[in-house]
């Protein structure tokens, strides 16, 4: 079928939204990494490094809850593009940060800056996303390919961001990687802002923020198990596997520091890539090219206990040691990546059904709710990640894991197939 100019223009609004998606994420996984390893050195506990993250998990709660009516009302490009600059202008505060100041005024700073990191990804999230829906091609599977790969592709650059944001840090220190990364940031945007082509839509006028809140109990039951198939990864991800990592790892020296730095960085970077990559193959894993709606609702329900089994097994073998150990370490390291190959079909089905369900005068909203609920089970992670591994070490944190991935199974159980 040969492409109209709609199709093309459609598609080149596609690549230019996944570009600047793409020079996002590259910068918010190299910052998670850099506040979490940076304050991590200056003795911070894993309660207090939870904190820096609870404001940016908030912020994005509130943030999908309006950002959906945002975009309805004026655009889905001005949330794009307020995304992308209010990420700049985040870089640039806390380039700010001086070592002087007291542990209390440090964590209120950072948490403010990652409060208005976390508001400017989830408008770009937001605006990429719903960006799908409107630009697919209707026919042969074409959206969960489209959904697939913008997402899988974003999850393998803040892979790449992990890595890069250890790497920075090691190299150039705190302050020059995050004035370097606002620099990058801010030419990526100007790029956007010159080159961005026509297809998506303009503001509508009249719409009502009570339209947010969603009457389809898919989309309804669909976000209860997205808050908890995210709290379980976050309550793991976030603080208490890369502080294990940094015990078992490091000899306290600043050569070992640096050392360590990479390694869980590479860890990190490593994981999420894979997460990425298995979720855009994952239209070819669970081949939907001809499958219906209603056995995609089933192999959600399916993978979803396959996922129940790695945090449980990881439990297990957290319980049967006591303290750091480096064969306890290697078996979570494969435990967590075969969590992750897992995840990433679970992430990409509700990907797609999400999509699936919402009718494209909607999409905004509703995708702006699903995400709501998707930041909700962040930051409910983030909370559990710093106090389950405070309490109760790695196998309290990794059982909440498997807790909440059971719940999520559970909750997917409700989705029924759209008539028709």
């Amino acid at each position: 079928m040969t492409d109209t100019p709609a199709r093309a223009e459609g598609q080149s609004a596609y690549i230019a939204v996944t570009a600047s998606y793409w020079a996002f994420m590259l910068t918010d996984g190299a910052l998670r990494m850099l506040v979490l390893l940076h304050f991590h050195t200056l003795g911070f506990s894993p309660v207090q490094l939870a904190y820096l993250f609870v404001l940016y998990e908030i912020a994005g709660v509130v943030t999908n809850l309006y950002a959906g009516w945002i975009a309805v009302r004026f655009g889905l490009t001005s949330t794009l593009y307020a995304g992308l600059g209010l990420q700049v202008l985040a870089l640039l505060v806390l380039a700010q940060l001086a070592p002087a100041w007291t542990v209390g005024v440090s964590v209120a700073f950072v948490m403010l800056v990652q409060a208005a990191s976390g508001v400017a990804k989830d408008l770009a999230k937001m605006s990429s996303k719903s960006a799908v829906k409107l630009l697919a091609p209707s026919e042969n599977g074409a959206l969960f390919r489209w959904v697939a790969l913008l997402t899988g592709s974003k999850n393998m650059v803040k892979g790449i961001g992990f890595l890069l944001g250890a790497g920075l840090l090691a190299t150039l220190g705190f302050v020059w990687a995050v004035l370097g990364m606002a620099a990058i940031l801010a030419m990526i945007l100007l790029a956007v802002l010159i080159a961005m082509p026509t297809g998506l839509p303009k503001g509508r006028k009249g719409t009502k923020f009570s339209d947010v809140f969603s009457r389809s109990s898919n989309v309804n039951w669909l976000s209860a198990a997205r808050v908890f198939l995210f709290g379980a990864r976050d309550v793991w991800f976030v603080v208490g596997i890369p502080i294990y990592f940094y015990a078992v790892l490091s000899d306290g020296t600043d050569e070992g520091n640096r050392a360590t730095f990479f390694l869980i960085g590479t860890f990190m970077a490593g994981w999420v890539i894979l997460y990425g990559l298995v979720q855009a193959n994952a239209p070819r894993i669970l081949r939907a090219k001809n499958r219906s709606e209603a056995d995609l609702i089933a192999s959600a329900r399916l993978w979803a206990w396959y996922l129940f089994i790695v945090p449980s097994v990881l439990t297990l073998a957290a319980l049967l040691t006591t303290g750091p150990q480096m064969w306890l370490t290697l078996i979570l390291v494969a435990g967590l990546l075969v969590f992750g190959a897992i995840f990433a079909v679970n992430s990409s089905l509700h990907s797609y059904l999400i999509l699936s369900f919402t009718k494209a005068e909607r999409v905004t909203m509703d995708v702006g709710f699903y995400y709501m609920a998707n930041a909700a089970g962040r930051l409910m992670g983030t909370l559990l990640s710093g106090v389950t591994y405070q309490v109760g070490g790695l196998a309290l944190m990794l059982g909440t894991a498997a807790l909440m991935v059971a719940l999520s199974a559970i909750t997917v159980g409700f989705l029924r197939p759209n008539a028709g």
